[in-house]
């Protein structure tokens, strides 16, 4: 196990350093943030003085090395918009997206995942042929119009949830989150639902196709002739052999969830990370682009490693022919 472990850890950080090499250049080959920091008509004297400050004239492996010497100290500099520390800018709003992720990610799997087993057991009937028409319109219908024809019918014609943001904020272990309160669960179940459809339609599919394999094959059968229940026939042997690729999505799903839920946040004024990198694109703000793209990188770098180690866990073979 240490073996197979050593060996991811390895292959995250050398994911992590390729990955910082390319968003640096990629970020620092567009635009001249200095044209968003001062006043067009502001003399050349201060311009110089502001390229020098910020190091925009050194070469581009220098200012790589300062950027490497940051991502290991974690200080990133301040934004050119804010004027606030990047890293506590994105934390603070790193919660509000957090919470949204979590909760749409619960949906979609206390809901993914049974619909998909039914499907699969049953894909004859009349209801798994409604649910995978189901799980078709959340992989075909926009996300943004989704969004609107929900606070459209629940919003501004029922009158039943806010139609966008945080709402009353509460605290959990000293977190600040909108699961603490009544007014705050209102305020999030629209967008939750809304980010939601996607995944859920994925797990939908991929429960489906796992369990129409499994069900035909000898181990199941096996079961069967030991006279075991069909629940636990389903529920104990079929789900676990069909849990890695579940794994593999949950995992990917819920890091593009934290980080690309930039629709969602949109649409329902969500306070999140996603209005924020939208906002530093627009204005060239370099280091909370920069900063963002790393932490993403390294939030599924982390992700992956996490689902890899649970992948040894869930087979044995897996890990032992890493580890080899």
């Amino acid at each position: 196990m240490l073996g197979f472990l050593l060996q991811r850890v390895m292959q995250a950080a050398a994911v992590i350093v390729v990955m910082s090499i390319l968003v640096f250049i990629g970020v620092y080959a567009i635009g001249n943030p200095i044209d968003v920091m001062i006043d067009p008509g502001a003399d050349q004297a201060l311009r110089e003085a502001l390229i020098k400050r910020y190091g925009f004239d050194q070469p581009l492996i220098v200012q790589y090395g300062y950027f490497a010497k940051a991502i290991l100290t974690g200080d990133f500099g301040e934004s050119f918009i804010y004027r606030l520390p990047v890293l506590s800018l994105i934390w603070s709003r790193f919660p509000a997206t957090l919470e949204l992720a979590l909760s749409a990610m619960m949906i979609a799997t206390l809901v993914g995942i049974p619909l998909g087993i039914w499907a699969g057991y049953r894909p004859d009937s009349i209801g798994a042929k409604a649910i995978m028409a189901f799980s078709t319109l959340g992989f075909s219908v926009p996300t943004f119009w989704i969004g609107l024809l929900l606070i459209m019918v629940f919003a501004v014609e029922l009158g039943l949830f806010p139609s966008g943001g945080r709402g009353e904020v509460g605290s959990i272990l000293g977190i600040p989150t909108s699961l603490a309160t009544l007014d705050g669960l209102s305020h999030l179940l629209l967008p939750a639902i809304n980010l939601s459809l996607f995944k859920m339609g994925l797990l939908i599919r991929l429960t489906r196709a796992g369990m129409q394999e499994a069900m035909g094959s000898d181990y199941v059968r096996f079961a069967r002739a030991q006279g075991l229940p069909e629940r636990q026939v389903v529920g104990l042997h079929v789900l676990k052999n069909i849990s890695i690729p579940i794994v593999t999505v949950f995992g990917l799903e819920f890091g593009a969830t934290l980080a690309f839920a930039v629709v969602t946040e949109t649409i329902f004024n969500w306070p999140g990370m996603g209005k924020l990198i939208i906002d530093s694109i627009t204005t060239l703000d370099r280091p909370v682009m920069v900063a963002y793209l790393i932490l993403v990188v390294m939030l599924f770098v982390l992700i992956n490693l996490a689902v890899d180690l649970i992948y040894g866990q869930l087979d044995p073979r897996i890990r032992n022919r890493g580890a080899s």
